[in-house]
C-alpha cells in the first residue's frame, strides 16, 4: 500500500475536545480508552458484552452523502478506538454535571428517584439524551424503546420511566402516568389534579429541554469530510493489525490476501469473541468507510440494501417503505420490523450490520429466517468477480458457517417486494421479551392460489432448532397443493415435529420446549392465515393420548503456576503460606469449577489476563463428584449441623386431618448481577505494612480484619474505605473479602497499588448466588380450607463451603410459618454440600424460598378442594395476638390491614370475576390474579449483629460530617443519616455531609444486611447528634435567636467539644436452637401483594398487567426512597421466580455467565400499571422514629406473579380437560408455562426418556 494513501493516527472528538491519537491498540475499546486515558469514569463498566447498557455513550458522525448530523447510543465496551476517526464521542460528563450545571435528563431521573446505587444511571441518561437528539419531543413508547438495551437491578424501573417521561409532549395523559384513559366508558376528563397521587416534584420548576444549548457537532469535523481525501488506516497492536480501508478494491485485495480475516462492523461478534473466548485474528479488516457497502437501491422488484448498514438503518428504510407501498406488497418487510422491534438494544441495532447477521449464521438469529422464507439474495463479491446467492437452506451450511467463499464479502443484501396472494409472518419466543436472543424463532411465507385457499407455495425456515437456520422442507411440501384448512395443518404437525427433532444434549437444552413451540407458531401461522382468508372455522382439538477455557474433569492440582515468565506480569500468588485467605493452596483439593487457585498481577489489565490464561494446571479426576440436592441426600452429604423446630404435636394432627396431601416445589439459584462487579483497590502506604483499601463491600470490618488475618498483621494497619456500592444485595460480603485478602498479598509482594475488577462472567462463575431450595411439605387440612398440621423439608444447595449457608436454613425454618397460623407445624432445613460454587448471602437470605414453599403449599390445598387460593390464606392467617413457632409474641393487625387494603384498591373481587369470563373467551390468551401475603422479621438473629456506632464532627462554620457504620448501596441509608442529623441538630441537611464509611474512623461495623442499616446507624447518628445538641444547650439558652453557625463559633471559643461518638446497642435478638424458642427478630414487616398477569399458552410468554402492593413501614423516614425499595425488591423477585435461571452443564460448569445467557427483568418487564401504597397510621416503637426496614421483606412479593401465572396455567389445563395438582417449578420460565399449560401442541411431543446421553444441563436444585 502506497504511503501517500495511508493515514495511521486517529482524529475524533470527546466533549468537543479533540483527541488526536497515533498510538492506537486494535484491543482497545472506547470504554477502556475513556476510563484510562481521558480519564472520564462515569461511563461504566458493567458487562463488557453490551448487554446491560451501563457503557453507552452517544456517538454523532456527519453523513456526506445526506450533509445530515447522525446522533445514535452505541455501547463503549464494544466500540473499538479505531473506528472512531471523524466522529465525535459524548459521555455523560458532557452533557452536565453538579460541578457545572445538570442536564434536564440528569435533573429529572434525579428528582423522580430514578437512580439508587447510581451504577446504571450513566447509561440510562446516555440512551435517553441520545433520543432527545433525534426526537425532542418522544412518546412513551420510545422512551421505553430508547431503554430496552439498559438494565437496572435497583429501582424497578418505574422512576426511571416517570422522570423521562416528562419530556412527552403531553406529559399529563393519564395512560401516561399509568392510570386508565379518564375518557374511557363515556367518563368525563379528570380536571388536573384530580384523584393524583402526590407528586414528587413540580414539572413547572424542571429545566426545560433547549436543543439549541446541547454541544455542537465540532465544524473541524464537517470540513475533514468535506474537503479531505479519505485515506487508508493501519494500527498495529501486539497482536493484531487493523485495517480500514476506503474502497471495495482495498477491501477485496484484503480479503483475497488474508482470507481468514474477518469483516468487522459493529463489532458484535468479533469483539465479544476476542473478549471472552480468547480468539487472537493477526489482521482485522474495517471497512466502515466504503460507500458501496452502505448504499440502499429501490426497484420495482424490492431494494437492496448495504451491508454495512446498521439495523437500526435498515429498520428505518424499511419503515419508510411499509408507509408507502400497498398493503400487499410490504408483507415481507412487516415481518422483518417484527424482528428488529426487538432484536437487542438499541445501542446494539445502532452499530450490527444487515450483512454481519446474515454471514455470522448463528441459529438463532431473528433475520435470517425471515430472509430466508422471503427469498432474499446476498451480492458476494471478491476479486474473481460478483454472483448472487439465494438465501435459503442451502446458504446456512453449519453453525456460524454460509455458502460464503472464504475471500468473499457480502456486499449488498436483496429484499424483494410481497407478490400479491404473498403472506409473511414471523414468530420469535425469548427469555425476556425484548433485548435478548431468541430461545426459538421463525418465519413462514406462504402463496394462495388466486381466489382460492390453495396452497401455491409455503416456506417455513426455523432458528433455535438446530445448528443454523433450518428448512422444514418435508412439512412443507405436505401443505403445498393442499386447501388451508384444519384437516391440512393436522397432518403437517407430526411432520413438522419429526423435522424439529434435537437430541437432549442440544446445546442451550430446552429440548420438548423448543419443539412444542415450533409447532405452536405453525399453529399460530393457520390462524393468521385464516383470518386473512376471511374462513371461519370452530376448532376441535383431540387430547392426544471458563472460562475462555472449558473446565470438564474434578481434579486436585498438582503443578505450580508458571505465568511469572510473561512479559508484563508482575507476579503470580497462590494460597500457600496465607492464612485464612479463602483460597487453596498448590496442593489442596478443588472441589467445583470456579475455585480460585491463584492469582496474577500484571502491569496493566490485559497483562494481567494474558498471565493468568497461561497458568499451567494438571488435574486429577475427583471421585464421588455431587452437583444436586438429590445426589446430596443419596450420598448424605451435608454440612452440620441441620435444624429443626416444631410447635404442637404434628402427628396428632394429621390422625386429625380430614385430608391430607404430599408435595414439593423447586426453586432455582439466583445471581445477584449488582451492575459493578466485585472490584477493590490496595495501596501499600507508609511503613509497618500499611494498607489502604477501597472496595465495593457491604462489611468494611469483615474485609479489614480478613486481610489482616491473611498477612499477619494488625487490623490497625489495614484502613478499608468505602464510598458507594453499585449494588450489592448480599453479594459483597464474604466474597468480597476473600477477593480483597488475595488482592492485598499481591500489593504486599508487588509494593505496588493493584486494582481487582472482575469481568462479569467471572464475577458470576466465582462469588456464588442465592441458595436453590427443594422444598417438600406434607400437610393435613379440615373440609373448610383449615389447615391443621404441615411438616416441610427443605433442602437448600449450599455449594462446595458452608459461607452463611447454616445460617440461612436457619432463617428458612423461623419464616417457615409466612402469615399463616397453623397449631401443629415442623420444619427440618438442610444445607447440601456440593460441587459447585459456593453459594452465599442474597437479599432475604432464604425468606423467599421459605415462604414459596409454604404458599405452594396453599396452593395445593385450594386446588385440592376448589376453591380460591386467596380464601385459604384468609382462613389461615394469624388473626390475633399470636405466638411464632418459635414463641415471639407479635400482633398481626397491620398483616391483616395489609391483605384486607390489598383486596380492596386491587378491586380484587371484580377482577377475579372479569379474569374468569376472559378466560371463558379466549382459548390460547389466559390471565391468572394472585394475592399474596408477608410477615418478615427485621434483624439479625444474631444479636451482636444489630450494634452500630457513628462519629458525628461540626466544623467551625456549622458544616457538619457524619461518619457511621453502614455502607451506601442504593439503599439510601445515607439520605436517611442526613435527614437523622438534620432533625436531631435542627439545620438544615446542606449543611451536612457523609463521605464514606471507612473503619478508620468508625471500628468495628456490622455488616449493612437485614433491612437493619438505618435502624442501627440511625440509632446512632441520633445519639450523636443529641449529645452534641446537648453540650450547645448552655449556648442556645444564652443566645437563643442565635444563628447555628454563631453557636458554633461561640461553643468553640468556650472549648466545648464539637465532635461525639453515637452508639446504639441493638436489640438483644436471640434464638436457642435447643430449647426451640427465642425472640430472633426485633419486630416484623408486614405486606400484601395483587398481581394479575396475561400468558400465551401456546409460547409460554406473559405479561404483568398490574400489581398492587400495601406495605406496613411505620412512619418512614422518607418514603420516596422506601417505596423505591419496595418495587426494586418486587421486580428483582419478579425475575427470581419468573425468569432468572443459572444453567450449568452435566460436569459443573455454569453456562449462564453474562446478560447473554442470564436475564434479569428489563423495562418490558416492569407491570404495565404498579401501584404501592404505604399502610397509614401505624407504629413501630422499636425502630428509628417509629420507622420499618424494608430492604428485603418486599422481594417475596413478586412470588405474586408467579402464582398468578399458575392461576392461568390452571385455566389452559382445564381447557385441556386436566385439572387436579400438577407440577409447576420455580421460575415459572416460558418453558415451564408453556409445557405446563399442557395445549395440544405440548402433548405431542413425547416426553425425553432416560439415554446414555447425558442432558444439556443439570437440574436443579
Amino acid at each position: 500500500m502506497a504511503e501517500g494513501t495511508r493515514c495511521d493516527y486517529l482524529t475524533f472528538f470527546v466533549n468537543g475536545k479533540k483527541v488526536i491519537e497515533r498510538i492506537v491498540d486494535p484491543e482497545t475499546t472506547l470504554l477502556s480508552y475513556l476510563r484510562g486515558k481521558l480519564r472520564l469514569t462515569g461511563t461504566k463498566y458493567g458487562c463488557g458484552g453490551g448487554g446491560c447498557g451501563a457503557c453507552t455513550v452517544m456517538v454523532s458522525r456527519y453523513q456526506t452523502q445526506t450533509k445530515r448530523i447522525t446522533h445514535f447510543p452505541a455501547n463503549a465496551c464494544l466500540l473499538p478506538v479505531c473506528q472512531l476517526q471523524g466522529a465525535a464521542v459524548t459521555t455523560v460528563e458532557g452533557i452536565g454535571s453538579t460541578k457545572t450545571r445538570l442536564h434536564p435528563v440528569q435533573e429529572r431521573i434525579a428528582k423522580a428517584h430514578g437512580s439508587q446505587c447510581g451504577f446504571c444511571t450513566p447509561g440510562m441518561v446516555m440512551s435517553m439524551y441520545a433520543l432527545l437528539r433525534n426526537q425532542p419531543q418522544p412518546t412513551l413508547d420510545d422512551i421505553t424503546e430508547a431503554l430496552a438495551g439498559n438494565l437496572c437491578r435497583c429501582t424497578g424501573y418505574r422512576p426511571i420511566v416517570d422522570g423521562c417521561k416528562t419530556f412527552c409532549e403531553n406529559s399529563n395523559c393519564c395512560q401516561l402516568n399509568g392510570k386508565e384513559c379518564c375518557l374511557m366508558n363515556g367518563a368525563k376528563p379528570v380536571e388536573n389534579g384530580e384523584n393524583d397521587f402526590p407528586e414528587l416534584f413540580n414539572k413547572a420548576d424542571l429545566l426545560p429541554l433547549d436543543p439549541t444549548q446541547e454541544l455542537i457537532f465540532p465544524p473541524e469535523l464537517i470540513m475533514m469530510a468535506e474537503t479531505q481525501v479519505p485515506t487508508t488506516q493501519t494500527f498495529c497492536g501486539e497482536r493484531m493489525t487493523w485495517v480500514s480501508p476506503v474502497s471495495l478494491d482495498e477491501v477485496l485485495d484484503l480479503k483475497s490476501a488474508h482470507p481468514q480475516a474477518p469483516i468487522l462492523m459493529g463489532n458484535t461478534n468479533v469483539g465479544p469473541d476476542i473478549k471472552f473466548k480468547g480468539v487472537v485474528h493477526p489482521v482485522i479488516i474495517s471497512p466502515t468507510r466504503v460507500p458501496e457497502l452502505f448504499e440502499v437501491t429501490r426497484t420495482p422488484q424490492g431494494v437492496s440494501i448495504g451491508a454495512g448498514s446498521s439495523l437500526a438503518a435498515v429498520r428505518a428504510e424499511l419503515e419508510s417503505l411499509v408507509k408507502e407501498l400497498p398493503e400487499e406488497h410490504a408483507e415481507l418487510y412487516r415481518a422483518l420490523l417484527l424482528q428488529l422491534g426487538s432484536l437487542a438494544g438499541p445501542q446494539i441495532r445502532s452499530v450490527a450490520t444487515l450483512g454481519g447477521n446474515v454471514v455470522s449464521a448463528y441459529p438463532n438469529s431473528d433475520l435470517n429466517p425471515v430472509l430466508a422464507a422471503g427469498n432474499c439474495r446476498v451480492l458476494a463479491v471478491s476479486k474473481g468477480g460478483r454472483r448472487e446467492i439465494p438465501i435459503n437452506r442451502d446458504f446456512f451450511v453449519g453453525f456460524g458457517k454460509t455458502a460464503l467463499k472464504p475471500d468473499e464479502i457480502v456486499l449488498s443484501v436483496f429484499i424483494p417486494v410481497s407478490k400479491k396472494g404473498e403472506f409473511v409472518r414471523a414468530f420469535r419466543q425469548a427469555p425476556r421479551k425484548e433485548n435478548a436472543l431468541a430461545t426459538v424463532n421463525a418465519a413462514m411465507r406462504v402463496v394462495f392460489s388466486e381466489g382460492s385457499s390453495m396452497v401455491h407455495e409455503i416456506s417455513i425456515f426455523h432458528g433455535g432448532v438446530g445448528p443454523s437456520t433450518v428448512y422444514a422442507s418435508k412439512t412443507c411440501k405436505q401443505i403445498t397443493g393442499k386447501p388451508w384448512s384444519e384437516e391440512t395443518l393436522n397432518a403437517a404437525y407430526p411432520v413438522l415435529l419429526e423435522e424439529m427433532c434435537l437430541p437432549p444434549s442440544a446445546p442451550g437444552g430446552k429440548v420438548d420446549f423448543r419443539r412444542a413451540v415450533s409447532l405452536s407458531f405453525l399453529f399460530k401461522f393457520f390462524l393468521q392465515m385464516q383470518q386473512k382468508l376471511h374462513i371461519m372455522v370452530q376448532f376441535m382439538w383431540c387430547c392426544s393420548t471458563g472460562f475462555a477455557r472449558k473446565y470438564e474433569e474434578w481434579n486436585r492440582t498438582t503443578t505450580k503456576p508458571t505465568a511469572a515468565q510473561l512479559p508484563g506480569v508482575s507476579g503470580c500468588a497462590s494460597g500457600a503460606g496465607q492464612q485464612g485467605s479463602g483460597w487453596p493452596t498448590p496442593d489442596a483439593q478443588v472441589t467445583c469449577v470456579g475455585q480460585m487457585i491463584c492469582a496474577v498481577a500484571g502491569d496493566t489489565k490485559s497483562y494481567a489476563k494474558r498471565g493468568a490464561a497461561a497458568v499451567k494446571i494438571t488435574y486429577e479426576e475427583l471421585p464421588e463428584r455431587v452437583f444436586t440436592v438429590e445426589e446430596a441426600i443419596q450420598k448424605q452429604s451435608f454440612f452440620q449441623p441441620q435444624r429443626e423446630i416444631w410447635r404442637g404435636d404434628v402427628s396428632e394432627g394429621f390422625r386429625k386431618a380430614e385430608h391430607i396431601h404430599e408435595g414439593e416445589i423447586r426453586l432455582g439459584g439466583q445471581e445477584h448481577f449488582y451492575m459493578e462487579t466485585q472490584s477493590m483497590l490496595v495501596v501499600p502506604v507508609g511503613e509497618e505494612k500499611e494498607l489502604n483499601v477501597y472496595l465495593s463491600t457491604q462489611h468494611p470490618a469483615y474485609a479489614q480484619e480478613s486481610i489482616a488475618e491473611t498477612l499477619d498483621i494488625p487490623s490497625n494497619r489495614v484502613s478499608c474505605h468505602v464510598k458507594r456500592i453499585g449494588g450489592a444485595f448480599g453479594g459483597k460480603v464474604t466474597k468480597t473479602c476473600i477477593l480483597a485478602s488475595i488482592t492485598a498479598v499481591a500489593a504486599l509482594k508487588t509494593e505496588r497499588a493493584v486494582r481487582l475488577v472482575l469481568e462479569r462472567g467471572e464475577d458470576m462463575l466465582i462469588t456464588g448466588a442465592r441458595h436453590p431450595v427443594l422444598g417438600r411439605y406434607k400437610v393435613g387440612y379440615m373440609n373448610d380450607g383449615q389447615i391443621i398440621a404441615a411438616d416441610i423439608m427443605y433442602y437448600t444447595n449450599a455449594g462446595n463451603t458452608a459461607d452463611e449457608s447454616l445460617l440461612v436454613i436457619e432463617k428458612i425454618l423461623l419464616h417457615l410459618d409466612n402469615a399463616y397460623s397453623i397449631p401443629n407445624l415442623r420444619g427440618r432445613s438442610t444445607a447440601c454440600k456440593t460441587n459447585l460454587p459456593s453459594n452465599t448471602a442474597f437479599r432475604g437470605f432464604g425468606v423467599p424460598q421459605s415462604m414459596l414453599v409454604t404458599e405452594n403449599m396453599m396452593n395445593d390445598v385450594a386446588l385440592r378442594l376448589g376453591r380460591a387460593a386467596e380464601e385459604i390464606r384468609d382462613i389461615n392467617m394469624y388473626k390475633e395476638v399470636s405466638l411464632t413457632h418459635y414463641k415471639q409474641m407479635f400482633d398481626p393487625l397491620n398483616l391483616r390491614r395489609c391483605w384486607q387494603e390489598c383486596m380492596e384498591k386491587s378491586s380484587y373481587q371484580s377482577r377475579r370475576k372479569d379474569i374468569d369470563q376472559f378466560n371463558q373467551l379466549n382459548r390460547w390468551k389466559k390471565r391468572g390474579i394472585s394475592v399474596i401475603p408477608i410477615k418478615y422479621g427485621v434483624g439479625f438473629a444474631e444479636g451482636f449483629l444489630n450494634q452500630a456506632a457513628a462519629l458525628v464532627h461540626i466544623y467551625k462554620d456549622g458544616s457538619v460530617l457524619v461518619s457511621h457504620g453502614g455502607a451506601e448501596m442504593g439503599q439510601g441509608i445515607h439520605t436517611k443519616m442526613q435527614q437523622v442529623a438534620s432533625r436531631e441538630l435542627q439545620i438544615p441537611s446542606n449543611l451536612i455531609h457523609i463521605s464514606e464509611t471507612s473503619t478508620n474512623t468508625v471500628p468495628n461495623t456490622c455488616p449493612s444486611a437485614a433491612s437493619f442499616g438505618t435502624d442501627a446507624n440511625g440509632m446512632a447518628v441520633k445519639d450523636a447528634c443529641e449529645i452534641l445538641y446537648n453540650r450547645l444547650e448552655p449556648i442556645r439558652k444564652k443566645n437563643p435567636k442565635g444563628s447555628w453557625q454563631a453557636w458554633i463559633s461561640e461553643a468553640f471559643l468556650l472549648k466545648i467539644s464539637l465532635s461525639a461518638t453515637g452508639y446504639y446497642r441493638g436489640p438483644d435478638c436471640d434464638m436457642d436452637w435447643e430449647k426451640q424458642e427465642g425472640a430472633p427478630y426485633a419486630y416484623f414487616t408486614y405486606g400484601a401483594c395483587c398481581s394479575e398477569v396475561e400468558v400465551d399458552c401456546l409460547t409460554g410468554d406473559y405479561r404483568t398487567i398490574r400489581t398492587d402492593i400495601v406495605v406496613d413501614i411505620g412512619r418512614s423516614i422518607n418514603p420516596s426512597v422506601d417505596i423505591g425499595q419496595i418495587e426494586g425488591a418486587f421486580v428483582q423477585g419478579l425475575g427470581l421466580y419468573t425468569m432468572e435461571e443459572l444453567k450449568f452443564s452435566p460436569s459443573g460448569v455454569l453456562y449462564t455467565r453474562g446478560p447473554g445467557q442470564y436475564k434479569i427483568p428489563a423495562i418490558c418487564d416492569m407491570p404495565l400499571k404498579f401501584n404501592v401504597y404505604l399502610l397509614a397510621g401505624t407504629q413501630n416503637p422499636s425502630a428509628i422514629y417509629s420507622s420499618k426496614g424494608i430492604g428485603e421483606p418486599t422481594l417475596f412479593l413478586g412470588s405474586s406473579v408467579f402464582f398468578a401465572i399458575k392461576d392461568a396455567v390452571v385455566a389452559a389445563r382445564r381447557d385441556a380437560g386436566m385439572t387436579g395438582l400438577f407440577e409447576f417449578h420455580s421460575p415459572a420460565t416460558p418453558e415451564r408455562t408453556c409445557m405446563a399449560c399442557a395445549t395440544h401442541f405440548a402433548r405431542m411431543v413425547p416426553e425425553s426418556t432416560a439415554s446414555s446421553v447425558q442432558p444439556w444441563a443439570i437440574e436443579s436444585p
